[in-house]
């Protein structure tokens, strides 16, 4: 009988350095890496610094479904500092290039009222959830209340117009402070489950880490080989998804998105058991 070969084990890390010698630039995530919507995690902004003034470029690559500049106001109120990073692509930026793409711009907006900027400046009309044809996702309208389960009528009546969904985020959960709340990817997977159709904006998908690359190498002013670049994230199925589907290394980095208390060698076994999708490291924060 032939025996499937052993997966690698992933080493667990206390620093990037090491791992980030040939590095030419980061893809880094940003909620669960350098923040958890509360509170900057610091020691990940000095692995930011350190990496930069050895000549690195670091793109921030979120799935926050809003423009650059209100992502960038946001991380600045929290704390991040604005030397750790060089660039920053959100998914709101992608979905903002998916609607101005499209002929009839009219469009039913489901998500929380603080992610209208996604619509700034944009020839757009809203309509009624019952007449929509075009639906974009941003998230739930209350996420600390409701759950997926909730939005079923909704979605089976977008079902019923073959509306399709713009998911403008597709994390299925995120941390907030020590609490997992539901956003866009929880309600977009709910509608492509009764057969909705979805376009999603932002990773695991390829556009998102080819916008990133794209302002990587304009900032390098020339060509960024894939084998120099690391991924770096908190989310199975995004982040370290996404980065081996664009080609890249990745640094898996533990959040209560998937790791409760500290991260060991037995949680990280346990949790990448069977996943032939694996990340060259793992530390339980980023730091340098």
């Amino acid at each position: 009988m032939k025996q499937t070969p052993a997966l690698a084990a992933i080493p667990l890390l206390s620093s990037v350095a090491g791992l980030a010698a040939s590095d030419e630039a980061w893809i880094c995530d940003i909620w669960g890496v350098m923040h958890n919507g509360i509170v900057p995690f610091l020691p990940a902004a000095e692995a930011a610094r350190a990496f930069r003034a050895r000549g690195g470029i670091v793109c921030l690559l979120t799935n926050a479904p809003r423009p650059r500049e209100s992502v960038i106001a946001q991380i600045d109120g929290i704390g991040v500092p604005r030397d750790a990073w060089d660039a920053v692509v959100t998914s709101g930026d992608l979905t903002c290039s998916i609607i101005t793409g499209r002929a009839d711009r009219s469009l039913y907006h489901l998500g929380p009222a603080r992610d209208a900027a996604i619509f700034e400046g944009l020839d757009v009309e809203f309509v009624a959830a019952e007449a929509a044809r075009l639906v974009v996702c941003s998230g739930l309208f209350d996420d600390e209340t409701e759950t997926p389960a909730d939005y079923a009528d909704a979605l089976a009546r977008f079902r019923a117009n073959d509306a399709l969904m713009v998911c403008a985020n597709p994390d299925i959960v995120v941390e907030r402070g020590h609490t997992l709340v539901y956003c866009a990817g929880a309600l977009a997977e709910a509608y492509e489950a009764i057969g909705g159709r979805v376009i999603w904006a932002g990773k695991p998908h390829l556009p998102a880490y080819d916008a990133a690359l794209a302002a990587i190498e304009r900032i390098k002013g020339r060509p960024v080989a894939k084998d120099h670049l690391l991924a770096i994230g908190d989310a199975l199925r995004t982040d370290i998804a996404g980065a081996a589907n664009f080609g890249v290394r990745s640094l898996f980095i533990a959040s209560a998105l998937h790791v409760q208390g500290p991260l060991d060698k037995a949680k990280l076994d346990a949790l990448f058991a069977g996943h032939v999708v694996r990340p060259v490291g793992a530390m339980d924060g980023l730091a340098w």
